[in-house]
């Protein structure tokens, strides 16, 4: 007999060639939750556990073809944006959060690496504040990403605190500030601002390994996951939060240097 309650969670993101992360470890993420993933491509990257060595964006009219059919057939309970590429994108993108009915939207930007590295150009990074953040029924972006949202160095809880309500100033409804991993730390804590300006704190022990390729891609699409099925925040957050650290505790053999996440062992240890 055909579900007919089947919940759909739908990624807009860039394909990475190796399965890591984004668009693969978000439909990997929606598999293990129990929610039917579907892919919108914005990119395309050619890259193993060694780099990133070519990317592709795609055509404009393309995006534009794939909102517009996933709209036609399909009732969308949550979506998630990845990489949007450029300016461009980020206003197809837009435009077509506005204009379509996708439910819950989580906003994981895509500026900074968890190294550090910029991935968006002053353009992009402007059409991201004034176009995709107001859309966010939450944001999750990663340490370094919020140092460049906010400008503060978030060296302490207050200052955290402090970004948190910045990026809800800034029209986010809900922001996760995932905790800083650099230096070694004991435990990330993960800090949860809700829409009615509560905090609530979500720590993990720190896990050392280099098999940490698509963390962030994982934790956002299980939220959106979570949200697909009707869950309330609080509970997608911590769903999220514990998935990801099964995903990361289990290193899973494959390539030969920034590896991916587990995200086999994480569906086994359901939450």
């Amino acid at each position: 007999m055909t579900d007919q309650n089947q919940k759909i969670a739908v990624t807009i993101a860039g394909n990475d060639s190796d399965g890591s992360a984004g668009m693969p470890a978000d439909l990997h993420s929606f598999y293990a939750r129990d929610v039917y993933g579907m892919g919108l491509l914005t990119a395309a990257v050619a890259g193993n556990t060694k780099g990133i060595f070519a990317q592709q964006v795609m055509p404009l009219d393309f995006i534009q073809k794939q909102f517009d059919v996933l709209a036609d057939d399909f009732t969308i309970n949550a979506a998630k944006t990845g990489m949007v590429a450029d300016s461009k994108v980020m206003n197809v993108v837009a435009d077509n959060l506005e204009k379509y009915d996708f439910g819950k939207i989580v906003i994981d930007p895509v500026i900074s690496t968890k190294h550090g590295n910029t991935l968006m150009d002053d353009d992009s990074y402007n059409t991201f504040i004034k176009r995709l953040v107001p859309l966010a029924d939450i944001i999750t972006p990663n340490f370094y990403e919020q140092r460049k949202l906010t400008g503060l160095e978030l060296n302490d809880l207050d200052e955290v605190k402090k970004g948190a309500k910045m990026l809800q100033d800034m029209g986010a409804k809900n922001v996760l500030m995932k905790g800083r991993h650099d230096g070694n730390p004991t435990e990330v804590t993960d800090i949860l601002l809700t829409e009615d300006g509560k905090f609530h704190a979500f720590p993990k022990p720190y896990f050392k390994t280099d098999r940490v390729n698509g963390t962030g891609d994982t934790l956002s699409a299980v939220i959106a996951a979570e949200l697909a099925k009707g869950n309330d925040l609080i509970d997608s957050v911590k769903i999220a939060k514990d998935f990801t650290y099964e995903a990361i505790s289990h290193p899973i053999d494959v390539g030969s240097k920034w590896g991916p996440i587990n995200h086999l062992a994480a569906q086994n240890n359901e939450n």
